[in-house]
């Protein structure tokens, strides 16, 4: 059985979390999740969150600290075990969000994620 390892930054910005609409064309599409994605072979999972939230946001951010990991067999069908891990991380110096439109199509700043559709390993 093979592994899969995610990784995902929960961005805060007074008080709010930002959170990304996923393409309708890709996995999930239509549903909301974190910033972040996979690592790569022999990438460190602080490493790669760092650099998704970059891809995906065009942020630039630090770890400050771990706030879950959570594992699960993949949903795709895949014989294969999903860990994730959920970073806490700061903005170096805030700016703007620019998503790359391949991946999302949307995102918001929110303190209430309960009115969004997110990916079922966001809930918990």
């Amino acid at each position: 059985m093979g592994e899969l390892h995610l990784v995902y930054c929960r961005v805060e910005r007074d008080g709010a979390v930002l959170y990304l609409r996923r393409t309708p064309e890709v996995f999930l599409g239509g549903r909301w999740e974190l910033p972040g994605g996979t690592v790569e072979p022999g990438e460190p999972h602080e490493a790669a969150a760092i650099r998704e939230v970059a891809e995906e946001t065009g942020l630039a951010v630090r770890i400050v600290g771990e706030r879950a990991r959570h594992s699960w067999m993949d949903v795709s069908g895949r014989e294969r075990r999903v860990h994730a891990r959920i970073f806490d991380v700061a903005e170096e110096t805030p700016r703007d969000v620019v998503l790359n439109e391949d991946e999302h199509d949307g995102f918001v700043w929110t303190a209430d994620p309960a009115a969004l559709d997110l990916a079922a390993h966001f809930r918990p």
